[in-house]
């Protein structure tokens, strides 16, 4: 497993070590087919309570582009590629390419995320510990900046 970065004194490595992974989930198969299978969330730290799919995003597009206050999340494609940028208030911590089922990442909250470089045929599946709660999402990056020093500031963690 790809590691995610660690920030000496930043209010997101207070009690967590990572804010992302990168996983490689093993592929079965035989001449009928392939299978990969994500099991009991091995390797996720946190469990699934929604999954959803975004397809049929044109070259252009960038999708995400928000932090979520509570929802952590993974990201796999079934189909085509794309990639997913990760960032922090102090910059970009990641830039993967997800072009295979068997790669699977996963970003804890608070980390801002866009999805971008879609493959016509990509299908992204995300997968999320919360359900759907348009309170929690942070949409503008400066905001996002702001909120991010506020909490480093008073020492926040939660």
């Amino acid at each position: 497993m790809k590691s995610g970065v660690q920030m000496e004194n930043d209010i997101l490595e207070l009690e967590r070590p990572e804010l992302f992974g990168l996983i490689t989930v093993p592929i079965r198969g035989d001449n009928r087919g392939k299978l990969v299978a994500v099991e009991n969330m091995n390797g996720i730290p946190f469990e699934m309570k929604r999954i959803f799919m975004i397809y049929g995003t044109s070259s252009d597009a960038v999708r995400g582009a928000h932090a979520n206050r509570d929802s952590s999340f993974a990201f796999l494609t079934i189909a085509g590629s794309c990639r997913v940028r990760l960032k922090t208030h102090k910059g970009t911590i990641a830039d993967e390419e997800l072009a295979s089922p068997d790669k699977l990442l996963w970003i804890d909250r608070m980390v801002w995320k866009e999805m971008y470089d879609f493959s016509d045929d990509c299908i992204l599946v995300v997968i999320s510990d919360h359900l759907y709660n348009p309170h929690e999402y942070i949409n503008g990056f400066d905001e996002y900046k702001t909120i991010m020093a506020e909490w480093v500031a008073n020492g926040r963690n939660s």
